[in-house]
């Protein structure tokens, strides 16, 4: 520890009596702080819990400082006693008075002795004087400082660790009640570790929240994000990278298990529409096998496409779900549903799909017959339904499409050639009959 050097000039009576006021005011200040740190609940905590880690080595250090702040702010006391008694001696304060309290108030006049500055007790204390001295003297300018060091680093120690306490213990016991009735829950459901893998989450999450516990409640200063820039005693926060990471998950289970219960809850609704769609998926296949033997016997000339049967698998994984409900095995039936609903859609798709392949040439005939009957109403409208080149047209066409096998190809030029001719002879101008209809008959 430095020397402050010699008190200087003898002060007289009111810079005595002003350096008085101001060490009072001082020591009435530290006495304040130093009981609100003695009944800190921190420093109560402190006390009585099993630390770990660099909380255990940091709270023997704030320890033996409190310890050294005690022993030092003693004897200030003291040596404030001693100048009070002094000035007190007379009114007037003598030279030889004046020049004592001088030099009780500015120099070093403030012994501590060495016992209490180097024992094994206040060993990991900061290190404010020097090795193997006996006693050591301070001004009282310069303890009220070394005091003030000391109750700044064990306050901030004692805040810190109190803050952790306050903040993280509680959240995991929160999120740890919270991940036990979940358990509960996804027990219910058949989601447990090893057959599912939110049951292992779940597992996994306990493991990490009572390791959690237990490290925070030893080394809470391990948990502890100091703020930048900030010299003020507890200036930070409480480090909750891992509890939020847990809760995040938890979340995520929670999410999971909903979707396994609403399964639960619908089964059997979302079963009988998979049934029924796989069946409108059967029988649409049945009908396009059917009406691809249909097509095949009045349709010649014209390829149709090969009907096949109902994929088995589909049927096999439905009854492996309808065996996962009666089994309550919820967690198993979840995903398979959801593929076998977006399966069936598609098996029932492609059904629909087969059928429109198989009767195009059937629509193609309709349509054929539609055009050529239309045809005949519109030549009827304009009176020309008994011209006999029409008529012969007509009945050629119509043999064609009402015939079986159908050849769609030769079909449908006879209808393009009706149609012509229809075509030609309304947009012909009329001649008045003279000698009946003109011959056509050249035109094949």
């Amino acid at each position: 520890m430095g020397v402050t050097g010699p008190p200087g000039p003898v002060m007289d009576r009111d810079e005595v009596d002003r350096a008085l006021a101001r060490l009072g005011a001082e020591h009435e200040a530290i006495e304040t702080s130093l009981l609100a740190l003695q009944d800190h609940a921190g420093r109560r905590l402190l006390e009585g819990a099993e630390l770990t880690g660099v909380t255990k080595e940091r709270w023997a250090t704030a320890d033996a400082s409190i310890t050294l702040l005690w022993t030092y702010f003693d004897a200030y006391t003291d040596a404030l006693r001693g100048a009070r008694d002094i000035r007190s001696r007379r009114r007037w304060s003598s030279r030889e008075d004046l020049a004592e309290l001088t030099e009780l108030l500015r120099g070093e006049s403030v012994t501590v002795a060495g016992s209490a500055t180097g024992t094994a007790a206040t060993a990991n204390a900061p290190a404010l004087h020097g090795t193997g001295r006996l006693s050591h003297s301070f001004s009282l300018t310069t303890l009220v400082d070394r005091m003030n060091e000391l109750y700044a680093s064990s306050l901030d120690m004692v805040v810190t660790a109190d803050a952790v306490w306050s903040a993280l213990p509680a959240r995991i016991d929160l999120l740890a009640a919270e991940l036990q009735r979940t358990r509960r829950l996804a027990h219910s459901v058949g989601v447990r570790p090893g057959e599912h893998p939110a049951g292992d989450d779940l597992e996994h999450i306990t493991h990490t929240l009572t390791s959690l516990r237990e490290q925070v409640v030893s080394d809470p200063l391990a948990f502890w994000v100091r703020a930048q820039g900030s010299s003020a005693p507890g200036g930070g926060r409480p480090d909750t990278t891992v509890y939020d990471r847990e809760a995040r998950a938890l979340e995520d289970v929670r999410r999971e298990i909903d979707a396994v219960l609403t399964v639960r809850q619908d089964a059997e609704q979302r079963l009988v529409k998979l049934r029924d769609v796989l069946s409108r998926a059967d029988r649409t296949l049945a009908e396009a096998r059917t009406a691809r033997g249909e097509v095949l016997a009045k349709i010649a000339a014209t390829e149709v496409p090969v009907v096949s049967g109902p994929p088995t698998v589909l049927q096999e994984q439905l009854a492996t779900a309808a065996d996962y409900r009666r089994h309550a095995q919820w967690h198993r039936l979840s995903p398979l549903l959801e593929s076998l609903e977006q399966k069936a859609e598609d098996e029932l798709l492609r059904a629909r799909e087969s059928l429109s392949a198989v009767t195009q040439p059937l629509a193609v005939r309709a349509e054929l017959r539609g055009r050529l009957d239309a045809y005949k109403a519109k030549v009827a409208r304009h009176g020309l339904a008994e011209d006999p080149f029409l008529i012969e047209r007509y009945d050629a066409a119509r043999r064609m499409l009402w015939s079986a096998p159908c050849d769609l190809r030769v079909a449908e030029q006879a209808v393009l050639r009706y149609q012509r001719a229809a075509a030609e002879l309304l947009t012909a101008p009329r001649v008045p009959e003279q000698g009946g209809p003109q011959d056509r008959r050249g035109e094949q």
